[in-house]
């Protein structure tokens, strides 16, 4: 059982004295675990990093089990945004949260090719933090629970949604939450349909309120059910966006 096709490199870990374990995120066959023989060695070890795109060959006896990569570089993006902080900080949490919530090898390209977009513009402080908000959203959605923001659940506007119902994961306007708006999550304008064709300009709060509102639903919705939490690259992102 072999195949060959490109992907980013989710997470790494030692296995035995100079083999390791790599989790990648590819194109055709979705997140997929394998040995890399010498993977801690030293032509390997910054090949290997979360977020970096490589070329893969797999290959195994059956399709079941664990099966051995041969890599080659395609991208090297940690290494290009490595004296960036922030930036090195959301690279980690999109790799940490695809590894923690993605199936393993079921594929979904469109996840995929968000991720894609998303880890090409880490270099981007002004871009990639709506760019995060957006692809675990759409995570949220290949994985069955979609955010509903088009109208308001109560009345089927699409006028002033500004909230968003914790147990429907619908849209509210201003009117019909306001008697309950402590008990809602706020919905960032960027996040509305089309919202950014007109204001350019997101604001701190509003990927403040993004974040809060895509990990309430990954949390609640899909680590939940695996008793999980949000893995900590997430919370350490969130908290260098924060202090920024």
């Amino acid at each position: 059982m072999d195949w060959s096709g490109e992907g980013y490199i989710l997470s790494v870990r030692k296995h035995g004295e100079t083999s390791a374990i790599i989790d990648v995120f590819t194109r055709e066959k979705g997140r997929h675990l394998g040995l890399v023989r010498g993977g801690v060695g030293r032509r390997l070890r910054p090949i290997l990093q979360p977020g970096n795109k490589v070329r893969l060959e797999w290959r195994a006896r059956l399709s079941e089990h664990l099966g051995s990569y041969t890599v080659e570089p395609e991208a090297l993006h940690a290494a290009a945004i490595m004296e960036n902080r922030l930036s090195l900080a959301g690279l980690n949490a999109a790799c940490a949260v695809a590894r923690e919530t993605l199936p393993e090898r079921e594929h979904h390209p469109r996840v995929y090719a968000a991720f894609e977009v998303l880890i090409s513009n880490f270099d981007k402080i002004d871009i990639w933090p709506a760019l995060y908000v957006k692809w675990e959203a759409g995570l949220l959605r290949a994985m069955g629970y979609g955010l509903d923001l088009n109208s308001c659940a109560a009345t089927g506007s699409n006028r002033e949604l500004i909230y968003v119902s914790p147990r429907s994961g619908r849209a509210v306007s201003r009117e019909a939450g306001e008697p309950y708006k402590d008990k809602m999550l706020a919905l960032p304008d960027f996040m509305q349909p089309n919202s950014l064709r007109n204001d350019p300009e997101i604001s701190r709060d509003d990927i403040s309120n993004g974040l809060r509102l895509t990990g309430y639903f990954l949390e609640t919705r899909l680590q939940w059910g695996v008793n999980k939490t949000l893995p900590d690259e997430r919370r350490r992102m969130v908290e260098k966006l924060q202090q920024y």
